[in-house]
């Protein structure tokens, strides 16, 4: 069904603008309301741009990019909060994972 990567949220610095993808507006608030306050913190911390997608095989991947001369973007503090999330956040980023992979890629549960 998907074959490319697909884009589950992100939040950007630059902008101060926060994304859902509309295909996932059917999750619920509690869920979304996590993820918008996971991602706008981290962009607040380190700058830049995270975007959480979905590999092609439904693996969820934190994804950071930054504007070629910002100097106040801190990409050692990015790694390390990447790793912190991954870790306190280890249940709902699983959650959502499983949720893609049947709800959209149709895999058993």
């Amino acid at each position: 069904m998907y074959e490319e990567k697909i884009v589950l949220c992100g939040a950007n610095s630059y902008e101060q603008k926060y994304y859902l993808n509309p295909d996932f507006e059917t999750l619920p608030d509690s869920v979304k309301d996590e993820l918008k306050v996971m991602c706008v913190l981290f962009t607040e911390d380190v700058g830049g741009i995270l975007t959480l997608v979905f590999e092609e095989n439904g693996e969820l991947c934190f994804e950071v990019s930054n504007e070629e001369n910002d100097f106040f973007f801190d990409e050692i503090g990015s790694h390390l909060k990447i790793k912190e999330l991954q870790r306190t956040k280890q249940e709902l980023l699983e959650a959502l994972q499983m949720y893609y992979k049947v709800f959209f890629l149709g895999e058993e549960a």
